[in-house]
């Protein structure tokens, strides 16, 4: 295993979309066809089973420096409503351009810090999203929540809003760790917001645990799983630290990269860790995901419906995705749009009646087919080009890239079709990037994306 660390940990992306953002086409992108993107997918697929939302909510208290997201680091909490004004305005105009009355399958508030707002004020938000909106059949509503913060306020009033999923961000509970990546929280404020969600009614309590932070060790990792079978939540993302310092905005300068596990230390502290969570119940699902049997995302991998996008894996897939608020993105299936990433920049075009968007992709017939591959092999680790929809015209030139996957055992190639093997599945995104006909054609000339292992 060694070996095959040193050979396939390169920098490549994580595939929460086809194509990546650095090879999005802007020339070709303009918000009057993002528009008519939106009014398409919205058409086909509302009706039949529904939309997303995916509402950002940037503003933290602190700032833990092993996060690349977009936030605002403030203690002000006067903040707060006149974002959500805004939130609401920019959901306004893109229900003018829908030309129907909506049915939300899932939302997502994400961040940032959701909980960093006041359970009224997030209540107003919701309330106002359904001013001009509906519930659609099987609808799944889920938050993000910092144990710190969560008050059982917070969980009762998402709850009777239609919201059963919660996932807490845990990363690791050794104290080195935690004041390495400036995020301090006791294993019994975990304990305290989990037993609150249970006991509110949540179906689907979710931890997120890192592993490949600053000063982590296998002894941390062994610790924080056995702390986490005492709560026995619902699902697991089991993520890879992801050290991108040169985006703008996140604090991973903060320490020294010789901090930092190296390949073979990183693959080892996640084969201690999923063995760990497999003898507990866990299974693997997808990419860095573990869920036990009685959760959703469980039965949607075996029922064939595991979908992904900008909010992680999911178990309700939706063709139209809206992303509301700063540095959200949004998905047509057709095309992506994200919009501006300054605060104040965001409230001055929603209030001019604009939405937000500053740059985005519509898709090309091939950039459709190599998404669905993409998609088949983070969700199913196999794809298939049996049905003719499914070839392309690059496809010979990935199978005999893939070759050398196939001499090391971690792919499986037959007449009309790959599958990813046991042994593979830590190359995942390996097996994707060979599938990355942009990436294949320009590769970039500086490192944009993290490291595979």
């Amino acid at each position: 295993m060694c070996n095959l660390i040193q050979k396939y940990n390169v920098a490549g992306p994580r595939y929460t979309s086809y194509p990546t953002v650095p090879y999005w086409n802007e020339r070709t992108f303009s918000a009057e066809k993002w528009e008519q993107s939106v009014k398409k997918s919205f058409k086909e697929s509302n009706d039949k089973e529904g939309i997303s939302l995916y509402i950002h909510l940037p503003f933290c208290e602190n700032m833990c420096t092993f996060c690349g997201c977009h936030k605002r680091i403030t203690r002000r909490h006067d903040v707060e409503e006149p974002y959500i004004e805004s939130l609401l305005k920019e959901w306004t105009l893109y229900c003018g351009v829908l030309g129907g009355f909506p049915k939300i399958k899932e939302i997502h508030l994400g961040g940032g810090t959701p909980t960093f707002f006041s359970p009224e004020n997030l209540e107003e938000l919701i309330n106002g999203i359904f001013k001009c909106a509906g519930k659609a059949k099987g609808f799944e509503f889920s938050f993000e929540g910092h144990p710190n913060n969560t008050t059982r306020e917070h969980l009762e009033t998402l709850y009777k809003l239609g919201f059963t999923r919660v996932s807490y961000g845990i990363q690791d509970y050794s104290e080195k760790v935690q004041r390495a990546i400036n995020r301090v929280q006791p294993f019994t404020n975990v304990e305290k917001a989990t037993v609150n969600a249970r006991e509110t009614g949540y179906t689907s309590i979710g931890h997120d645990l890192i592993f490949g932070l600053p000063y982590q060790t296998e002894n941390d990792i062994i610790e924080t799983i056995e702390k986490t079978r005492q709560l026995l939540p619902h699902r697991i993302a089991f993520y890879s630290y992801a050290h991108v310092p040169w985006l703008k905005g996140n604090g991973q300068r903060g320490y020294d990269e010789k901090s930092l596990p190296t390949g073979e230390e990183k693959r080892r502290l996640y084969e201690t860790g999923k063995k760990m969570l497999t003898s507990m119940g866990y299974i693997e699902i997808g990419m860095d995901h573990f869920a036990l049997k009685s959760d959703s995302l469980y039965k949607a991998m075996v029922n064939g419906d595991l979908h992904r996008n900008f909010m992680g894996y999911t178990s309700s897939k939706t063709k139209l995705m809206i992303g509301l608020g700063v540095s959200s993105i949004s998905d047509s299936w057709y095309g992506f749009a994200q919009n501006v990433k300054n605060i104040e920049e965001y409230h001055d075009l929603v209030h001019q009646n604009i939405i937000p968007v500053y740059r985005g992709h519509l898709l090309s017939g091939e950039d459709l087919i190599v998404r669905r591959h993409i998609l088949n092999l983070m969700c199913r680790f196999q794809t298939s080009w049996e049905d003719e929809s499914m070839y392309f015209e690059q496809l010979p030139r990935v199978l005999n890239k893939l070759t050398e996957m196939e001499k090391d055992e971690l792919v499986l190639i037959h007449d009309n079709k790959l599958e990813i093997t046991e042994k593979g599945k830590p190359f995942v995104r390996n097996v994707c990037m060979a599938f990355d006909v942009l990436l294949q054609q320009n590769k970039p000339e500086t490192q944009v994306f993290s490291m595979t292992v």
